[in-house]
């Protein structure tokens, strides 16, 4: 394309990425590319300078600047995939209709790329088409997290599942192993968390709620089981969306994840020997765009298996919905 255009943002697509928007449009572009135009103004919104995360408000304008050309037919771009990684997507599949894509996310493998992420998710999402059938991540998980992960098949779609998350209509159920026997079992705790450089890494900690950057956390968690006084099985709802939030507030606790790399302890990460993160996205309700709830369960990734294994917790003793008489 060399051409200036200028398009307008669909109403199902309020809420989007601006680099998103790009990519459903022009699926050859990379996150460089994208970087590039913002940066040097070629890309604007309603007039004005965005960057790649600026997000979209339906019947926004966008200037589309000429574009880099896609590659030659028969060449294999940078964000395509083999027949081999498309059947492994589709392997990954918990449940799928005509707008609703659930995947069963596996530990290590990240829900987005950057500089140094090739494999991720959102590369894995060819298998379904590009551009605008191309299905939408409404939300995220760690890399090292397994577990339910939903996506949009449509842009209205999208935005409405991205609405249910924002609006605090999903109901999200973790698992975790964690050091020690928390006390009390139950409850809610609310503590601030701000990112901040911690040595050579960037980290989320505890935070004055006036303090810069610090942003409210919310994090409700029940006691399933416990191995004594080493390990405990927790369930655990975030009723907010901060980054690493439930590690970070287990961390602060006293009883940290198992297996986590960067929010631990001396002690768990002795407990945790060769364990990876114990932390698993079990269980998952929210509103379907169209009509009626749906709750999606992922079973336990070979990570989670290893910890339940060491430890003598059985999978089937769990109450599916622990906070049923918990707090709302």
């Amino acid at each position: 394309m060399k051409e200036v255009r200028t398009l307008f943002v669909d109403a199902g697509e309020d809420g989007v990425r601006l680099d998103r928007w790009f990519k459903r449009r022009w699926p050859h572009l990379n996150h460089i590319q994208i970087q590039k135009l913002t940066r040097s103004g070629q890309i604007r919104v309603d007039g004005g300078r965005a960057k790649p995360d600026t997000r979209l408000a339906g019947g926004a304008q966008v200037r589309v600047p000429p574009l880099p050309d896609p590659p030659e037919p028969g060449a294999r771009a940078d964000q395509g995939i083999d027949a081999r990684e498309a059947a492994y997507a589709k392997s990954l599949v918990l449940y799928e209709d005509d707008e609703v894509l659930v995947l069963n996310k596996p530990a290590g493998l990240a829900v987005q790329g950057g500089t140094k992420t090739h494999k991720h998710i959102d590369r894995l999402l060819s298998a379904w088409g590009e551009g605008l059938e191309r299905p939408r991540l409404v939300h995220r998980l760690d890399r090292d997290t397994s577990g339910v992960l939903v996506l949009g098949k449509t842009p209205g779609a999208a935005a409405k599942l991205a609405g249910a998350f924002a609006r605090r209509k999903a109901q999200k159920t973790y698992w975790a192993i964690v050091i020690g026997f928390p006390k009390p079992g139950e409850g809610v705790l609310e503590l601030p968390l701000v990112k901040k450089g911690i040595g050579d890494r960037e980290m989320v900690v505890p935070a004055q709620p006036k303090e810069p950057g610090a942003e409210p956390a919310e994090t409700e968690f029940v006691t399933i089981s416990r191995a004594g006084p080493r390990a405990a099985w927790m369930a655990l709802r975030p009723h907010t969306g901060r980054t690493h939030q439930l590690r970070a507030h287990m961390l602060a606790m006293g009883h940290p994840i198992l297996g986590d790399p960067k929010y631990n302890t001396a002690a768990s990460k002795e407990l945790s020997g060769p364990l990876k993160l114990q932390l698993h996205a079990r269980r998952l309700s929210l509103p379907h765009p169209s009509s009626g709830t749906l709750v999606l369960e992922a079973p336990l990734s070979v990570e989670m298996k290893e910890g339940f294994g060491r430890f003598g917790f059985d999978e089937h003793e769990a109450d599916p919905e622990p906070f049923r008489q918990g707090r709302k």
